[in-house]
C-alpha cells in the first residue's frame, strides 16, 4: 500500500512541476510576440523531455542529495513513509501554486516538505546541511542571475547598435503583422493603430521588431532563431535539474531503478505541462516587465548557463528563481520591471516553504497512520 502511495505521490509532484515549470522556459518567447503559447509550449516539452533523459547520464548527485540524506537520519530517508510524504506535500503546495499562477520552485517545495516530513517523524534536521546544501543556492541563485542580466544586456544592446541593428513597432494580429512602421513613442503608436482597418472583434498588440542586416544575414530572423534555442536552452537545462529531485523519491519503491523513475518522471512532467500551465506562462511573460526578442534572448541565455552549471556541480538551485531573477534584472536594467508583481511573487517564494512543509507533515500523519 505504501508503495502504491509513494510512486503515486512522486508522479504527482512531476506533473505539478510540468504545470508550474514547463512554460517558464519558453515564457520570453511568448511575452515578447515570438511565437504564440501553443507553439512555444511545444518546444517547451520536447526540450524539457530530452534534458529528462541527459539526466540519468550526468545528474547523480542531485538524485542523492534529495533522498533526504544528510539532512535527516538515513534510516528515515529511505523510509517509503517519509518519501510519499515528501512527494505529496511538495506536490500539492506546487499545484495550488499553479492554479492561481504563480511560478514558484519545486526545489524550494521539495525542501519545505523535507523539513515538514521530517519534523513530523519526530527526527532531528540537520540545520548545518539545509543552509550550506539548499538555502545557500537557492537563495544566492536569482540573485546572480539578476546581476548577471543586468550587465550583459547592455553589452549585448551596445553591440547591436554598433551593428547598425535599428527596431522596428509591428501592428500585429496574433502574429501576422498588420503595418511595420519605425520605431515610434508609445504614445505615437497608439496613434498610429486607430487608423489601421480592422475587421470586429480584431485585437491589435505592438511588437518590437528588429531591422537590418550583418554579413548579409537577416537579423530578426537570426535573432530569432537564437531566441528559441536559448528557450530551449532553458527548458533542456530545467529538465536536467528537476527530474532527479523528483525521482530520487521513488527510489524507494522495491525494483524501481534509476532510469526508470527518471524517464517516469520526465514523460509525466511533459503532460503536466501540456495540460496546465496557460496562467503561470501569463504571468512568466506579460506581467513582470515588458521585453522584445533581443531581451528574452539575453534572460534566457543567462537562465540556462547558470543552470546548466548548478546541474552538473550538484547545486539544488531553482529554475523558476533563476529565470525570474533574470527577468528581474531585464526590467530593473530597462525601467520596465512592474515592482507589485515582482513582490508578488516574491512572496509567493517565501510562503512555499512553510505551506509545503504543512502539508508534507499533515501527509505524513495520514501516510502512517494508513501504513
Amino acid at each position: 500500500m505504501v508503495t502504491t502511495i509513494l510512486l503515486i505521490s512522486g508522479l504527482l509532484l512531476a506533473f505539478a512541476n510540468g504545470g508550474n515549470d514547463n512554460v517558464k522556459g519558453v515564457a520570453t518567447l511568448f511575452g515578447s510576440g515570438t511565437t504564440d503559447y501553443r507553439r512555444a509550449l511545444y518546444w517547451a516539452t520536447g526540450t524539457t523531455l530530452i534534458g529528462s533523459f541527459v539526466a540519468v547520464l550526468i545528474a547523480q548527485t542531485l538524485l542523492a542529495r534529495f533522498s533526504g540524506k544528510g539532512l535527516v537520519p538515513d534510516e528515515l530517508a529511505a523510509s517509503p513513509h517519509f518519501l510519499a510524504a515528501v512527494g505529496m506535500g511538495a506536490g500539492l503546495a506546487v499545484v495550488l501554486a499553479t492554479r492561481i499562477g504563480m511560478p514558484i520552485s519545486t526545489t524550494h517545495a521539495l525542501v519545505g516538505a523535507l523539513v515538514g516530513a521530517g519534523a513530523a517523524a519526530a527526527a532531528s534536521v540537520h540545520w548545518g546541511t539545509l543552509g550550506a546544501a539548499f538555502f545557500a543556492p537557492l537563495l544566492l541563485s536569482p540573485v546572480l542571475a539578476l546581476v548577471a542580466t543586468a550587465a550583459v544586456y547592455p553589452v549585448f544592446r551596445a553591440i547591436r547598435v554598433g551593428l547598425g541593428v535599428g527596431k522596428q513597432s509591428c501592428f500585429c494580429v496574433g502574429l501576422e503583422p498588420v503595418e511595420i512602421v519605425p520605431l515610434q513613442s508609445p504614445a505615437a503608436a497608439l496613434e498610429r493603430s486607430r487608423h489601421l482597418t480592422l475587421t470586429l472583434g480584431t485585437t491589435v498588440t505592438c511588437h518590437e521588431r528588429y531591422e537590418g542586416q550583418v554579413l548579409g544575414v537577416n537579423c530578426r530572423a537570426l535573432l530569432d532563431a537564437l531566441h528559441y534555442l536559448s528557450a530551449g536552452l532553458v527548458s533542456f537545462a530545467r529538465g536536467l535539474n528537476d527530474t532527479p529531485k523528483i525521482a530520487a523519491l521513488m527510489l524507494a519503491a522495491p525494483s524501481i531503478g534509476t532510469a526508470p523513475s527518471i524517464m517516469a518522471c520526465g514523460v509525466v512532467i511533459a503532460a503536466g505541462g501540456l495540460t496546465s500551465g496557460r496562467r503561470v506562462a501569463e504571468t512568466m511573460g506579460r506581467r513582470i516587465t515588458p521585453m522584445n526578442a533581443g531581451q528574452g534572448f539575453t534572460a534566457n541565455l543567462m537562465t540556462g548557463l547558470l543552470v546548466i552549471g548548478a546541474s552538473r556541480f550538484g547545486l539544488p538551485v531553482s529554475t523558476t528563481h533563476v529565470s525570474c531573477g533574470s527577468l528581474f534584472g531585464l526590467g530593473a536594467v530597462t525601467g520596465g520591471a512592474r515592482r507589485a508583481q515582482v513582490v508578488k511573487i516574491v512572496l509567493a517564494w517565501v510562503v512555499t516553504l512553510p505551506v509545503a512543509a504543512t502539508l508534507a507533515w499533515g501527509s505524513y500523519q495520514i501516510v502512517s497512520f494508513g501504513g
